[in-house]
C-alpha cells in the first residue's frame, strides 16, 4: 500500500534537513517550516550549496516548537541560536563563518523556496534505492540527503513520481489532500557532493545521466523532461487543500482528472 513515509523540510535554506511526524500545508502551498529561514547577502543573493560547497562543513539541527538553530563546525563548535527573538546574533556568527556579509531572513507563510509558484518536492524511497545503487558507497540516506525532497512514498515502485507530470499526467492524494505534479526537478551541482564532506562524485552528472536515460518508465512522458539529469517532481497543492494536516503513515492514492 502506497503511504507517505517520511516529511523532511529544510528549516534553513541551505542547512541540513528535519524529519516531522506531520505538518501543515501553507496558504502559500508549500510544507510548513521548509526553507522557513534564509541567509542574504548585501546584494540579496541567497548563500546555499548551489553558491558553496561550505555548507556542508556544518551540522545543524533545528526545533521548530522552540525556534532554537543548533550548529556544529568541523572543529567541534557548538552554538545554539534562537530564530525566533535573535537572528541577528546567528547573522553575525554565519557572516564570520562563511567570510560575507549575511543577514538572516525569515517567511512563514511561503519560505524561501526556489519555484515559489509551485509546492513540495516528491519522491518515492523505491527511486532512492535504485539512485543510490548506482554510485559505490551511497547508502540510500546519503542519496536522500543529497536530493532533497519534501515528501518520501513508499510502497510504490522507482520511478512512481515521473507519472505525475506530463500531458494528460494523473494527480495523487495524501489523506485526501491533492498534488499536482508541475515539473521534473532538474538537478544542480549539489547531488554530487557528500553531504557531510563536500567531496564529489567524479563524473556523477555522466554516470546519473547514462543510468536515468537506461531506467526511464514506460509510464512517463518523455516530453514532460528537458534532460535526463532530473529526479523528484515539483508539485502544486490546490488552494481549496492547503492548512490541512500532513502525517507519517498517511496513505497515497492516485486520482485521474
Amino acid at each position: 500500500m502506497a503511504r507517505l513515509a517520511r516529511l523532511r523540510v529544510y528549516p534553513v535554506k541551505g542547512l541540513d534537513g528535519i524529519d516531522l511526524e506531520a505538518a501543515d500545508v501553507l496558504d502559500g502551498g508549500t510544507v510548513a517550516h521548509d526553507r522557513e529561514f534564509a541567509l542574504f547577502d548585501t546584494d540579496g543573493d541567497v548563500l546555499n550549496g548551489k553558491r558553496t560547497e561550505r555548507v556542508h562543513a556544518l551540522e545543524t539541527d533545528y526545533d521548530p516548537a522552540t525556534g532554537l538553530l543548533a550548529v556544529e563546525t568541523p572543529d567541534g563548535e557548538e552554538r545554539q541560536f534562537d530564530l525566533e527573538a535573535d537572528r541577528g546574533t546567528a547573522a553575525a556568527w554565519f557572516s564570520e563563518f562563511f567570510d560575507v556579509e549575511l543577514s538572516f531572513e525569515r517567511d512563514t507563510s511561503l519560505g524561501f523556496v526556489d519555484r515559489r509558484e509551485m509546492g513540495p518536492s516528491v519522491i518515492s524511497t523505491a527511486t532512492l534505492e535504485t539512485v543510490a545503487s548506482w554510485f559505490d558507497g551511497m547508502s540510500v540516506e546519503g542519496a536522500r540527503r543529497r536530493l532533497r525532497a519534501n515528501i518520501e512514498v513508499a510502497g510504490v515502485d522507482p520511478f512512481w513520481e515521473d507519472r505525475f507530470v506530463g500531458a494528460d499526467a494523473p494527480a495523487f492524494e495524501i489523506d485526501g489532500v491533492r498534488f499536482d505534479g508541475v515539473t521534473p526537478c532538474g538537478r544542480c551541482v549539489v547531488p554530487r557532493r557528500d553531504p557531510d564532506t563536500g567531496e564529489s562524485i567524479e563524473e556523477f552528472q555522466t554516470r546519473f545521466v547514462r543510468k536515468r536515460e537506461a531506467t526511464f518508465p514506460e509510464w512517463a512522458d518523455p516530453d514532460a523532461f528537458d534532460h535526463y539529469y532530473s529526479l523528484m517532481i515539483i508539485t502544486r497543492v490546490p488552494e481549496s487543500d492547503r492548512g490541512r494536516t500532513l502525517s507519517v503513515g498517511d496513505p497515497v492514492e492516485t486520482r485521474r482528472n
